[in-house]
């Protein structure tokens, strides 16, 4: 286990004024995804394909 700590990126689509904001973390066979809004949010752990899939829902919806 890696005691790095990880790089979290907003996403583009957060509003600015602080609601419904998303942050993902990308490791080589991992990628994370948290509610910025929380300090110790509970994350997701996905593989990189999981997390392919998951845009190409999200984009079509």
């Amino acid at each position: 286990m890696s005691t790095t700590p990880l790089a979290w990126f907003k996403s583009s689509y957060s509003g600015s004024s602080g609601d419904d904001c998303v942050e993902v973390a990308t490791c080589p066979s991992t990628v994370h995804v948290r509610d910025s809004k929380l300090d110790e949010s509970p994350q997701l752990a996905l593989t990189p394909a999981s997390w392919t899939r998951f845009l190409s829902y999200a984009v079509q919806g």
